[in-house]
C-alpha cells in the first residue's frame, strides 16, 4: 500500500544542501502545509501513484486497501509512495511541510479530478 523510498541524490557541504527526490516520472508536484493536530485526506486516486518527502514535521498515514489496513509514522527527511485505490489518511502531530507528486496529475483532460472520497469506495 505504501512503498517507503528514498531520495535520487543527496549533497551535503558546508555551504548547505541538494535534495534531488527525482529525476523523472512526475507530472505534477505540489508542496502542502498542515497545522499541527489537523487530519487531511480520506481519499484514494485512481490513476496517481502519489509520493511525498517530508521537508518538516511529523505525523501518521492510516492506509486502506480492501481489507487491508496499516499505520506509518514520517518524519522529517522520508519519502513515500501511495499506491492508486489506496485510501490515505494524515494525522499530523506538529506543523508539517511536504512536497506531493504525482505520476500522471490530479486534473484530468475531462476536466475531472483523480480525487475521490473514502465514502465513495
Amino acid at each position: 500500500m505504501i512503498t517507503i523510498i528514498k531520495p535520487d541524490f543527496i549533497f551535503e557541504d558546508e555551504r548547505g544542501s541538494l535534495v534531488q527526490l527525482v529525476r523523472e516520472g512526475y507530472k505534477q508536484i505540489n508542496i502542502c502545509t498542515s497545522k499541527a493536530g489537523v487530519e487531511r485526506g480520506k481519499h484514494f486516486h485512481r490513476l496517481n501513484r502519489e509520493g511525498f518527502y517530508v521537508i518538516e514535521g511529523s505525523f501518521t498515514v492510516v492506509a486502506k486497501l480492501g481489507s487491508k489496513n496499516a499505520s506509518f509514522k514520517f518524519k522529517k527527511g522520508d519519502m513515500f509512495i501511495i499506491e492508486p485505490n489506496v485510501i490515505h489518511t494524515f494525522n499530523y502531530h506538529e506543523d508539517s511541510i511536504l512536497v506531493a507528486f504525482y505520476d500522471r496529475g490530479v486534473e484530468l483532460s475531462n476536466g475531472t479530478k483523480d480525487i475521490i472520497p473514502e465514502e465513495t469506495e
